[in-house]
């Protein structure tokens, strides 16, 4: 599993038809024993994620494992712990799309990783937290047994949804990838219970731990149930998460005075990557600090 609220696995593709002949059959051998291990590694990490098993789901991390947003190992395992011990019963899934292994016992695992989980909060109000992700691993084989040594998430979406909020069809919309210092518009739309108030904020926030609180601003939805904000990708080649906050409300008469009670809320969220921007000097006669784009 790839981190606190989402991360998950590969898919297989063997196409063994017209290779029988071409390829010993040892060869062969070898490279399946090497997609199963890598298989087997990644349920492995589902199996003792949903036991909560710290040690043996650690170990199947390289040492020296850090990740596209720039986690190491130590910061990766503190951020495990914090999770586990916030929501301990959540149950992760996995989907293997593809495993490509390298002649350099490097290999490549495409995934979809899931994560749901139950969250209590009161007799009338509780929520579930889900979350998807479409991630890419990199692994190594060291010492005779793979390690993953890092990954990165490609796309990857998050709700917590409380009480009423939970029947929404809640969308929020940015793009997956954007450059450094560069606008771009992050959109939520969806429709509130008739009878029922709305509001709602979108904020972005960079993906770091600690994770800072991002500010909210919330305000009525509109009319048109669709709002946007413009932000400017941060500078600092650091990647961002878009969090829309949502509550519902509900209006009660009661002795001629106005009541509103809470029916609902909750946390939509999604990755946005930001492509580095970096900064050379040309060689004579060239202007210097120029930006360029790089992946």
């Amino acid at each position: 599993m790839r981190k606190f609220i989402v991360f998950t696995l590969l898919f297989l593709t063997i196409a063994q038809t017209g290779f029988a002949a071409e390829v010993p059959f040892f060869k062969l051998r070898a490279e399946n024993n090497d997609t199963r291990e890598i298989k087997s590694l990644l349920n492995s990490q589902v199996k003792f994620a949903n036991k909560t098993d710290f040690d043996k789901f650690i170990a199947t991390y390289d040492k020296h494992y850090v990740n596209a947003d720039g986690f190491d190992l130590e910061t990766y395992s503190s951020l495990v712990k914090d999770i586990w011990k916030t929501y301990d019963k959540i149950e992760y899934g996995i989907k293997i799309k593809n495993i490509t292994v390298n002649n350099d016992n490097s290999a490549i695992a495409e995934l979809v990783e899931t994560s749901y989980a139950d969250i209590p909060v009161s007799a009338t109000m509780d929520g579930v937290l889900k979350s998807e992700a479409n991630s890419v691993y990199y692994l190594k084989k060291i010492n005779g047994e793979w390690r993953v040594t890092s990954d990165s998430v490609i796309s990857e979406t998050t709700s917590m949804l409380y009480g009423e909020a939970r029947n929404l069809d809640i969308k929020l919309t940015a793009p997956t990838q954007i450059p450094a210092n560069t606008e771009y518009t992050a959109s939520l739309e969806f429709t509130p219970p008739k009878d029922y108030i709305a509001i709602a904020s979108i904020a972005n926030d960079k993906v770091e731990y600690p994770q800072k609180q991002a500010k909210e601003v919330f305000r009525k939805f509109p009319e048109d149930n669709i709002l946007e904000r413009l932000f400017t990708s941060n500078s600092d080649n650091v990647n961002e998460y878009i969090v829309a906050s949502i509550g519902l409300t509900k209006a009660d008469i009661c002795d001629l005075s106005l009541k509103l009670s809470l029916t609902g809320f909750g946390y939509q969220i999604i990755r946005v990557n930001v492509i580095p921007q970096n900064k050379f000097i040309h060689s004579e006669g060239l202007e210097e600090n120029e930006n360029v784009e790089s992946k």
